[in-house]
């Protein structure tokens, strides 16, 4: 009988267990590769985390600190400008100063030198008094005089022409930026100085002793009002605005002449309003004092001009005369000013016109 033959398989059970253990061996070995990755990728985004975490609170506390040196920084810059323009104040000052100093040190000289002079004119006239009166005992009636002007010492009295004739006398004072000094570059300089500069400068005292020395002058039975203009005119006294004081009075004397030293020179000068204001006193005065120190820089308001000519100060001169009261003398005390060419002659027509005087005084008068 014949054998049969036995069929051979190439994939028998035992290769088919060998495949499947060495796939799942290949995938054991993938699974805990895989989780060995996931574990090291959870350490990294932690850190990651951790590092993420520190750099937001460093970010807010960066931001914190520039808020805060922002609000530095701006009060710094204040503080500053504050400090710059504080320094801008104090070399106007010390420039004004300066100015003053050298105008002080130029009229001590000049006053040691006519001291000089007047002590050996003094002694010459008493020599010459003591010849002329030869021991005789009356004298002479004194000048008209209701109050002395100093107290101590000064004592001196000069031939200026102006006589205060008058029953209802108005002293017109200029209180324009001008009155500080009689160089433009100094009333600049002034100008921007504070108000205690303003009311030491040497041509204002000149002015506002002037003022006073007129006050003293006057007849005792007159009555008098005294106005001080820049773009306006009002009264020194604001409570008696278009009425007239008693020149016999000493405490209404006393003050106008402290509300004169309180004054402030500042602003341009007009005028025709200073004239206007005069036609408003009841009634009107017999006499006109005018004291300043060149022709007008503006009319009754300020012109749209940032600068006026000279010709333009003479139209605004020659205008501001009609406002005059007719029939006023107008007596015109006229204090230096450089560059101011035509004041004088203007002045001098206007005070000849009006049968008064055009007075120039010298630095050391009254």
């Amino acid at each position: 009988m014949a054998t049969r033959r036995r069929s051979v398989e190439v994939f028998s059970l035992s290769f088919l267990d060998c495949v499947c253990c060495a796939f799942g061996a290949v995938i054991l070995f993938y699974t805990l590769i895989s989780a060995q990755s996931g574990m090291e990728r959870a350490r990294s985004t932690d850190a990651l985390a951790t590092r993420v975490s520190r750099l937001e609170d460093e970010l807010r506390a960066g931001r914190e600190n520039l808020a805060a040196l922002r609000n530095t920084v701006a009060t710094t810059d204040t503080e500053t400008a504050n400090a710059a323009s504080r320094a801008r104040e104090i070399i106007a000052a010390l420039k004004a100063q300066a100015l003053q100093k050298s105008a002080y040190d130029e009229t001590s000289l000049a006053r040691r030198e006519r001291i000089e002079k007047l002590t050996a004119d003094v002694k010459a006239l008493e020599e010459g008094v003591r010849r002329l009166e030869g021991g005789a005992v009356d004298r002479g009636p004194p000048g008209q005089e209701i109050q002395a002007f100093r107290k101590v010492g000064g004592d001196r009295r000069y031939i200026t022409g102006i006589k205060m004739h008058g029953k209802r006398v108005l002293i017109l004072l200029d209180r324009s930026a001008s009155m500080l000094h009689q160089d433009l570059g100094s009333v600049l300089a002034l100008r921007n100085s504070n108000d205690l500069n303003k009311r030491a400068a040497l041509k204002w005292r000149h002015a506002v002793d002037t003022a006073n020395w007129l006050l003293t002058q006057l007849l005792p039975d007159a009555r008098f009002q005294v106005y001080a203009f820049n773009t306006k005119a009002q009264p020194v006294l604001a409570s008696s605005g278009g009425t007239w004081q008693d020149a016999n009075d000493p405490r209404i004397r006393a003050r106008t002449v402290e509300a004169l030293n309180t004054l402030v020179a500042q602003d341009g000068t007009s005028l025709i309003n200073a004239f206007a204001a005069s036609k408003n006193l009841s009634p009107l005065p017999d006499q006109i004092i005018l004291i300043t120190d060149g022709l007008p820089t503006q009319g009754e308001s300020p012109g749209s001009r940032r600068t006026v000519d000279a010709d333009a100060r003479a139209a605004l001169f020659d205008g501001a005369i009609g406002e005059l009261p007719d029939g006023v003398p107008l007596d015109i005390v006229l204090l230096p000013m450089k560059g101011d060419l035509a004041a004088a002659r203007r002045f001098w027509e206007l005070a000849d016109t009006t049968h008064g005087t055009l007075l120039m005084p010298s630095r050391d008068w009254p």
